[in-house]
């Protein structure tokens, strides 16, 4: 299967879960959750039992009840299986807070589909994207193993789109949060955006 890209449609998929808030397995589709309305975000990383992976996750936990609170559900997703999520949730302190789903991808099959999955490895790299309730890949971004992601921006990228779905004729600029000017691209500010944005 070809890997999807930013402005397609994200192709139907299934995978194996570990909810740590409930302690249990089971699975998830993309289109049980965009089926109900909701953004997904998957947010890929190499390894359980590793490095930089949990600080990762740590920090996203520290925003999920932001996200949620927007209509947002998280899968953290890696090529480990279920029972290893569950087993690195339990001894790693600094995975308590974390009560989004694990989603387990041993074949890599997902990875393959948004084109992080590294052949040479068998593990997935630092991707974060964004769906849209519509099943639409409105955003994308991979890191390589080393550098770790910030929630922070995460959940300021999801409030950007959030009100550009209702406002789809503005844009948002650099750093933008809400309450912030946007954008209105037109033929009236080619080469005057400063003074759009006083």
């Amino acid at each position: 299967m070809e890997a999807v890209r930013v402005g397609q449609r994200v192709p139907d998929f299934e995978m194996e879960v570990y909810y740590p808030d409930r302690g249990t397995f089971g699975r998830l589709r993309l289109s049980d959750m965009t089926g109900k309305g909701m953004w997904v975000v998957l947010f890929f990383y190499p390894a359980d039992f590793t490095f930089v992976c949990p600080t990762e996750l740590a920090d996203l936990a520290e925003h999920y009840e932001d996200l949620r609170s927007m209509g947002v559900e998280v899968i953290s997703v890696s090529t480990d299986t279920k029972y290893v999520h569950l087993a690195w949730h339990r001894s790693e302190k600094i995975l308590e807070k974390v009560r989004f789903p694990m989603g387990a991808d041993p074949t890599g099959k997902v990875a393959r589909l948004f084109n992080v999955y590294d052949e040479s490895t068998g593990l997935a790299l630092r991707g974060t994207f964004i769906i849209s309730p519509e099943g639409i890949l409105v955003g994308s971004e991979v890191n390589f193993y080393n550098v770790g992601r910030n929630a922070e921006e995460l959940v300021r990228k999801m409030k950007a789109n959030i009100y550009l779905m209702s406002h789809p004729d503005e844009a948002c600029p650099a750093r933008w949060r809400p309450g912030d000017r946007t954008l209105k691209p037109s033929e009236s500010i080619v080469g005057r955006v400063h003074e759009a944005l006083k």
